[in-house]
């Protein structure tokens, strides 16, 4: 029997998207409208490609799936909606939040959240990777604490189903021939997000620890700070350089102001770190009682919490906690599973 025909549209390529798409691959014949609109001088020429790619497939495609809402969603919502194509939306974060202070959310500029709207109102179903990209509250900073879609457009009727992101806990594991080094943090960020996950927190209080290392993956030194000694930049890994790494750590510390799921803080603990989290969005709910989480966006809040994570006496209880959690609720599986049921019930 031939496979169902689906388009997946997508405003580029990463390992997250990438593994949505092999998902899908096992059940759907795939047609991918995979335009960078990164670039956005070629936004006019993206969507004139994009009409005809549409027009070109619609007829034999029984489902349009869309990687985050933005400009590259609204010819796919509209033409599905015309030809009684059902359509699915999944929101990762930039597409949920508008955090003015520190330039991020993809919806702060007021024809991208008319576009989202556009988008997220003639969607067939809309797929967050966590319960508070739909609504959320928090005390963490001072400013813009409630984000999420039905903030934005409370009379948003579209129905919404909460899909977490899944993890391969067997790639990312622990690594037996290497030892964790005793009072070790690692963090993942790129230069981009520095203060958005807590860069310049961890930077800000290093100094307090001189017996602690903090290892920054993702990036290469950033040269605007005083950076300790004790703050090694790792720059940019592969995932096999970046499974090693976590080994080698103790903890995973990630003290953003907004995170749509959390994918890296997931990889560390399946590699048996302890997660020390802001309580942001999901983050709390990702680590449960297998870490530590940080309440305020103050320096002597966090180095409270990473006093009691250094003096904890059951850290090996903890380690194997952490990659417990990610294993029994954030699995690649469950996301299949969960990601083909909605698909095929749309």
């Amino acid at each position: 029997m031939d496979k169902e025909q689906i388009i997946i549209v997508t405003p580029y390529r990463n390992s997250f998207i990438d593994s949505d798409i092999e998902i899908l691959s096992q059940h759907y014949e795939i047609v991918l409208n995979d335009y960078n609109w990164k670039r956005k001088s070629l936004y006019p020429i993206y969507v004139i490609r994009q009409l005809f790619f549409l027009l070109a497939n619609i007829r034999k495609t029984n489902k349009i799936l869309i990687e985050f809402g933005g400009y590259w969603s609204v010819l796919p919502t509209l033409i599905g909606k015309i030809f009684n194509t059902p359509t699915a939306i999944i929101l990762h974060g930039t597409d949920s939040a508008i955090i003015n202070h520190i330039n991020y959310g993809s919806m702060r500029k007021s024809l991208v959240k008319k576009v989202c709207e556009f988008s997220y109102n003639r969607a067939s179903i809309l797929l967050p990777v966590s319960n508070s990209l739909i609504y959320t509250k928090s005390n963490y900073t001072e400013n813009e604490n409630i984000q999420g879609i039905k903030h934005y457009f409370p009379n948003l009727k579209t129905p919404i189903r909460v899909i977490h992101n899944g993890l391969n806990h067997i790639f990312w594991n622990s690594i037996k021939s290497i030892e964790k080094e005793k009072n070790s943090f690692i963090t993942v960020l790129s230069e981009t997000q520095f203060i958005r996950k807590g860069g310049d927190l961890i930077i800000s209080m290093a100094n307090e620890y001189p017996h602690c290392n903090f290892y920054i993956a993702g990036s290469d030194k950033i040269e605007y700070v005083s950076i300790p000694e004790n703050i090694f930049f790792l720059g940019k890994l592969s995932q096999e350089e970046l499974k090693v790494a976590y080994n080698k750590s103790k903890f995973y510390i990630q003290l953003s102001i907004f995170e749509g799921f959390g994918l890296s803080l997931c990889e560390a603990m399946l590699c048996n770190c302890i997660p020390i989290v802001s309580s942001v969005n999901i983050l709390p709910e990702i680590i449960g009682n297998s870490g530590f989480t940080v309440l305020k966006k103050e320096i002597h809040e966090v180095k409270k919490v990473i006093t009691n994570a250094i003096e904890s006496p059951n850290q090996d209880e903890l380690q194997k906690l952490a990659r417990k959690r990610i294993v029994d609720n954030f699995s690649i599986e469950k996301r299949a599973v969960e990601l083909i049921d909605t698909l095929e019930n749309l």
